[in-house]
């Protein structure tokens, strides 16, 4: 897991650098903006769920969270389409802001074109997911620290 947010937070911060460079600043704040949902989404995501003493992916782990991060992780099809759109789709960025600069290659930016229209909605929808988790996630540790506050509360 460590391995996969260093590489996507990676690609995130190179894309924010190229196309902001190339286009506009407000690519390198939608960038940024990613970054900081990835990594919050699924930390609080790994903290409720060992609150719980579950598995992230675990049907256990997720119980009571929104229905799309059950579903998320429940079906391994859609986990699949939505964490490899979501990394295409940064490659493909990141390829097609090459292309741009380069000559004779309207094939190629073409293929990129058609390759994101593939991959883009399933990147979106990845988006969604994780601040589906984040604020399920958050709900969870939260109701999770009032029911550990009942509890001493009614101890003492």
């Amino acid at each position: 897991m460590v391995t996969d947010r260093c590489s996507t937070l990676g690609l995130l911060y190179v894309l924010g650098g190229e196309l902001a460079y190339r286009d506009a600043a407000g690519w390198k704040i939608l960038f940024l903006c990613l970054q900081i949902l990835d990594i919050s989404s699924h930390w609080t995501q790994m903290h409720s769920s060992l609150a719980l003493g579950a598995h992230h992916k675990s049907a256990e782990g997720n119980a009571g969270k929104n229905f799309l991060v059950r579903w998320f992780y429940s079906y391994y099809y859609f986990f699949g389409y939505l964490c490899v759109g979501a990394e295409f789709t940064y490659v493909l960025l990141y390829v097609k802001s090459r292309l741009l600069a380069a000559k004779d290659a309207s094939f190629l930016l073409s293929l990129a074109n058609w390759s994101l229209l593939v991959t883009t909605p399933g990147c979106v929808a990845k988006q969604f997911v994780n601040l589906m988790q984040l604020c399920s996630s958050c709900y969870a540790i939260a109701r999770h620290d009032a029911e550990l506050r009942n509890l001493v509360r009614k101890q003492s």
